[in-house]
């Protein structure tokens, strides 16, 4: 197969989600593409999927049965920081169209200390403009962007982050009418509830491999701003639940107010309360309250989608929050907790207050909870963040605009409620 897509991250998610996709294109239609992963930091799992020819096992379960899948659609993995030449090399393929990334939230993201001269850059987007100068001075087309990270328009802030960098880095006017006509920056939506290696029960298959993946059967993939798409990738010809759309916004706001919403203002709770799984919170009656009461009472309210369509989701949120199959970690989803609950959930609160002129009283109590989180040894995050949090009192975490982008004073006295 041709090397047709560039992937930065080689995590659960987007070899559960777009290389699983890509898999069936190549099995059931004719793309006949096959994908490069960089690694994006600098310790990650490219050595375990380059031990075993990227070849790794993708197991779809839920109340639909069970899909076992042999994924081979990765040819080979780079190490920018251990082989940043052969990164750049990259460039030189023409066969190159397509570029897919999952740097979490808090990947997309420019900083001007870096530098061009870097061996990486730090940011993915500048270690991106460093492969993309690369390809503007080859004189080749340029790429398809399809980010999944979850923030909003996640393609426009990729492009803007380059653009950014090409002036920081003096890369003059020509590159930058280059990557605005010649690149395609696509927003996306992604939806899969991916729960990685399963690390405690025995999978039995023919073969050896330290690699296998799970997820649910639920998928959705939106992506606005790129009508042809389907002439490159034949989704449409394989059943895949692969929207194109003029108007990602309402799926967005539905999926991440929603099922995203779900998981960030339960998960510090969660924890602290000694629950390990999203499954093991829906099965408990004080959890499963809790979400309801989050899900139900005050995030729906806020949304303006029509009211049946919004219950019908979060119905089936809640059911694929109960797949039997799945043991989705809450320790998993806590990875950048404060980023995320800044993106999935505050907006929900903000609007509540809004709407309503009172306090969404269960999701104010998941703000405090989240700051009690981060006073523990079980966070996951940037250190700087975590550092703060721990020591900071309830109102310097507010007042800090760099964390909300905005002052949040106005809710001390409810978090405070809860704080211990």
């Amino acid at each position: 197969m041709k090397e047709k897509i560039i992937q930065f991250g080689e995590g659960g998610f987007l070899r559960g989600f777009a290389d699983w996709m890509i898999q069936k294109v190549n099995d059931e239609a004719d793309f006949n593409g096959s994908i490069v992963v960089v690694q994006p930091i600098e310790n990650g799992m490219c050595d375990m999927l380059t031990k075993q020819n990227c070849v790794y096992t993708h197991i779809c379960r839920g109340v639909e049965g069970v899909e076992i899948q042999k994924n081979n659609t990765i040819s080979r993995c780079v190490k920018p920081y251990d082989d940043f030449e052969g990164y750049l090399s990259l460039a030189e393929n023409p066969d190159f169209r397509f570029i897919i990334s999952n740097t979490t939230e808090a990947g997309i993201t420019f900083s001007a200390d870096d530098k061009i001269t870097d061996t990486p850059a730090k940011t993915f987007p500048a270690k991106l403009t460093q492969l993309l100068k690369k390809r503007f001075d080859l004189k080749l087309k340029g790429f398809v962007f399809l980010p999944c990270e979850l923030i909003d328009k996640n393609g426009e802030n990729l492009k803007k982050c380059v653009l950014q960098y090409a002036d920081l880095w003096d890369l003059g006017d020509e590159f930058k009418a280059w990557i605005e006509n010649e690149n395609i920056f696509c927003n996306t939506l992604v939806d899969r509830i991916n729960t990685g290696y399963p690390k405690d029960e025995k999978i039995e298959l023919d073969y050896e491999d330290n690699m296998i993946n799970t997820s649910e059967y639920f998928h959705l993939w939106v992506i606005e701003g790129y009508s042809d798409l389907f002439k490159e990738i034949p989704f449409d010809k394989c059943e895949l639940n692969v929207i194109l759309t003029d108007k990602l916004e309402m799926y967005r706001t539905r999926k991440v107010r929603i099922l995203n919403g779900a998981h960030t203002s339960l998960v510090p709770y969660a924890l602290l309360e000694g629950f390990d799984t999203v499954k093991s919170c829906v099965d408990d009656e004080k959890m499963n309250e809790h979400i309801r009461k989050c899900v139900f009472e005050e995030i729906i309210p806020t949304l303006d989608l029509p009211k049946e369509e919004l219950i019908e989701y979060a119905n089936s949120v809640l059911t694929r929050f109960a797949n039997p199959y799945i043991k989705h970690y809450l320790s998993s989803i806590a990875l950048n907790s404060v980023s995320k609950f800044k993106v999935r959930v505050l907006p929900s609160i903000t609007e509540y207050i809004k709407r309503f002129d009172k306090m969404p009283e269960t999701l104010i109590f998941s703000f405090a909870k989240l700051i009690e989180f981060y006073r523990t040894d079980m966070t996951n995050d940037d250190k700087d963040v975590t550092a703060f949090m721990k020591t900071a009192s309830v109102g310097e975490i507010l007042k800090n605009e760099k964390l909300w982008d905005e002052d949040l004073s106005y809710l001390e006295s409810e978090i405070k409620k809860y704080v211990d």
